[in-house]
């Protein structure tokens, strides 16, 4: 398909809703698995490091199962490994993607150009959220005209939402149905073990990473099940924030979006 007009096809593989694989991803886990180092991989994609290391671990949280197993080192480097769940997900990703060229020319047959455009535009959605975690709801929990929906993201730990029962029929929310938790960054506060007791969702972890800016510091966390958790913090406030160090991330339920396929 060679005309300027024709239809192009970017192949991503999902994993609940807003969950994205796509060839830039799937590159990264082949150039991990050939090199044995985030950081190599990095240099041959020409991304930054830092770009490569969000990359893995949004990765890993968007799937039941880490797809590259990271050394110590964290952003500032260190060996990895592509796991036997990444290697399943290339091979996937690289068998469908050799059908869908076929596919899409069969499509463009029968399609008229206008149709197709109408049709595609809208299908790469992206979210700010800086965090999305892949679970399985466990309880829904009545509250008035609001529900509560636990789900559970690996490692035992669970992340409850609060949203509106309309919401809960809308998204076809059930026990066992898969889900994906957005929550922005700026909403994750963090709290030593001291101040845990407190309301809310309260997720025990340890700072995994820490990027200083000017006014606001980003702090990852990681949590049980290979996930992890980026939080927000005033530079100010960053101080005891350094890696190792055991920390509580609150988040209030009604901060938690819900979103499935």
């Amino acid at each position: 398909m060679s005309g300027a007009g024709d239809l192009s096809a970017s192949l991503i593989l999902r994993r609940g809703a807003l969950a994205r694989v796509g060839l830039e991803r799937v590159a990264l886990i082949e150039a991990v698995a050939e090199l044995g180092s985030i950081s190599a991989a990095a240099k041959r994609l020409d991304l930054s490091y830092k770009g490569a290391w969000d990359a893995v671990q949004a990765l890993n949280n968007l799937f039941d199962a880490p797809l590259i197993a990271a050394g110590a080192g964290g952003r500032a480097g260190g060996g990895a490994q592509v796991t036997p769940r990444g290697h399943a997900v290339v091979r996937a990703f690289r068998d469908m993607e050799r059908e869908v060229g076929a596919a899409l020319a069969r499509l463009e047959a029968g399609l008229a150009s206008e149709v197709g455009e109408d049709l595609f535009w809208s299908l790469g959605l992206r979210t700010s959220a800086r965090n999305a975690l892949r679970g399985t709801v466990v309880a829904l929990a009545p509250l008035g005209v609001t529900v509560e929906v636990r789900l559970a993201i690996g490692g035992g730990v669970e992340i409850a939402s609060v949203i509106t029962r309309r919401s809960v029929e809308e998204l076809g929310l059930a026990v066992g149905r898969p889900a994906v938790a957005l929550i922005k960054s700026s909403f994750v506060r963090l709290v030593s073990d001291a101040q845990a007791g407190v309301d809310g969702n309260v997720l025990a972890g340890e700072v995994l990473d820490r990027e200083d800016g000017e006014a606001a510091s980003e702090v990852v966390v990681a949590l049980p099940g290979d996930k992890t958790l980026v939080a927000t913090v005033p530079t100010a406030l960053v101080a005891g924030l350094a890696p190792g160090v055991s920390v509580h991330a609150v988040i209030a339920p009604s901060d938690v979006i819900l979103a499935v396929d």
